[in-house]
């Protein structure tokens, strides 16, 4: 999800303003949490009127919500025709910038979901942002089963997998970590769910190589 997006329609933005703005609120948040994202503070860091800021962004959430997004950016799929290590790649990334966000205004460890909790929430709150958040996951998803479908034809995969079922189990266990038990999600972590999602996802003659 773009930060463009989530602020709404109108005509095209000064990206340098929209970028000092979002340095801005990241600083707050990263250095206080959620409590700690007040729009007259991020006015007055980003050198911008209140006015310009609310009609990018009408709301603290909306603020939020883009904020996040640019701290999250893009999380590409390798394409090295090594499925595991590739998901792996993509597993590990997600984990780490969903991780980033959660430690914001986390003054040490911990297992709190900090402000990636406070943004599901906020989609929750609110249908647009809700929408805007889907929207998100559902182009992150896209690239990940095209990658699937690539790997049916090249590597073996077997063409009977539900890809859809496939890319909840690797993103699911990730989320579930970092939102509600805090347990790890690293790299190994990543290697040890990508080997067991794909166990006996590959054709008898592709396991026998």
């Amino acid at each position: 999800m773009s930060q463009s997006a989530a602020g709404g329609r109108g005509r095209p933005r000064d990206r340098a303003v929209d970028q000092r703005v979002l340095r801005a609120a990241w600083g707050l948040l990263h250095a206080g949490g959620y409590a700690a994202l007040n729009v007259d503070d991020v006015a007055e860091r980003a050198a911008v009127a209140k006015t310009t800021l609310y009609r990018r962004w009408p709301t603290k959430d909306r603020l939020a919500v883009a904020v996040a997004a640019e701290e999250l950016g893009e999380v590409p799929i390798p394409d090295t025709g090594d499925l595991c290590g590739d998901l792996t790649e993509f597993v590990a990334a997600l984990a780490a910038s969903l991780n980033r966000v959660r430690m914001s205004g986390h003054s040490g460890g911990g297992a709190s979901a900090g402000l990636a909790a406070e943004l599901v929430a906020a989609a929750a709150r609110h249908p647009d942002i809700g929408e805007l958040v889907r929207a998100g996951f559902a182009q992150r998803h896209a690239l990940a089963r095209a990658r699937l479908q690539r790997a049916v034809e090249r590597e073996g995969l077997r063409p009977d997998l539900d890809h859809g079922l496939l890319i909840d189990q690797l993103a699911g266990p990730v989320y579930y970590r970092i939102l509600i038990t805090g347990a790890p999600a690293d790299r190994e972590y990543a290697e040890r769910l990508v080997e067991a999602v794909l166990d006996s996802a590959f054709t008898a003659k592709e396991q026998g190589a």
